[in-house]
């Protein structure tokens, strides 16, 4: 009976492991790492696409853009938009500006903007600044975005801030936008009702199952050790 016992122990304990391993589903992506978001006139190291390449990007991921006031940050599903470098002429349900510049600043200072990735399939980014020349000077990448574990509940609520983009506004931009976030930011929560972070929450139904896979290999192992 002990080594049934101890069997079983291993058994819980690796179901366990594989359930909550599957629920740490949400990332939080650095763009350019220590990099930062900029364009390859002011940091000629910069290349995005190699960044993009080779991670796995999925619905509820945040990718946090590290840069200064002087440089935007845009997201489209256009490909038009993006190889033009310039959103003008883009639609209002295919092109977001997460984060307003000011060019003209003579004292840039650093921000950090958080965008969640909201829609399966190619989505790209790039800086509009200067007519585009931010842009057409390495400040761009695409990535494929898959659906993952879905959407959690903190981004599927439409009073939630973290998905709606800064409004526009003319003239400078003396305020910082509604998006920045501190550097030691964390996969987004929706602290309004006190939920925990959508990466760990665990549904009834979900324990339902779990406690239903531990009881068919309880009663597998007895079996087992019956004979």
């Amino acid at each position: 009976m002990m080594m049934m016992g101890n069997y079983l122990s291993v058994v819980v304990i690796i179901i366990l492991a594989w359930y909550w391993g599957g629920a740490e589903g949400y990332k939080n992506y650095t763009v350019g790492e220590s990099q930062g978001w900029y364009d390859a006139l002011e940091n000629p190291k910069v290349d995005y696409q190699k960044w993009a390449a080779n991670k796995n990007f999925s619905l509820g991921d945040f990718l946090i853009f590290n840069t200064d006031n002087n440089h935007s940050v845009v997201q489209t599903y256009n490909f038009t938009t993006y190889k033009l470098c310039d959103y003008s002429d883009s639609l209002d349900n295919d092109t977001i500006e997460w984060s307003l510049s000011d060019p003209s600043s003579t004292t840039p200072h650093p921000i950090s903007v958080a965008v969640p990735l909201m829609k399966v399939g190619t989505t790209y980014f790039f800086s509009s600044d200067y007519d585009g020349e931010q842009c057409q000077n390495g400040q761009h990448f695409k990535i494929n975005v898959t659906y993952g574990h879905g959407l959690p509940p903190s981004l599927k609520s439409p009073s939630n801030d973290a998905s709606a983009p800064v409004a526009p506004q003319s003239g400078d931009d003396e305020s910082a936008p509604d998006t920045l976030v501190p550097a030691n930011f964390d996969n987004p929560k929706d602290t309004s009702d006190g939920e925990s972070e959508p990466s760990k929450a665990v549904s009834l139904s979900a324990l339902s199952n779990l406690s239903g896979v531990l009881l068919h290999v309880v009663l597998f192992a007895v079996g087992l050790f019956s004979f």
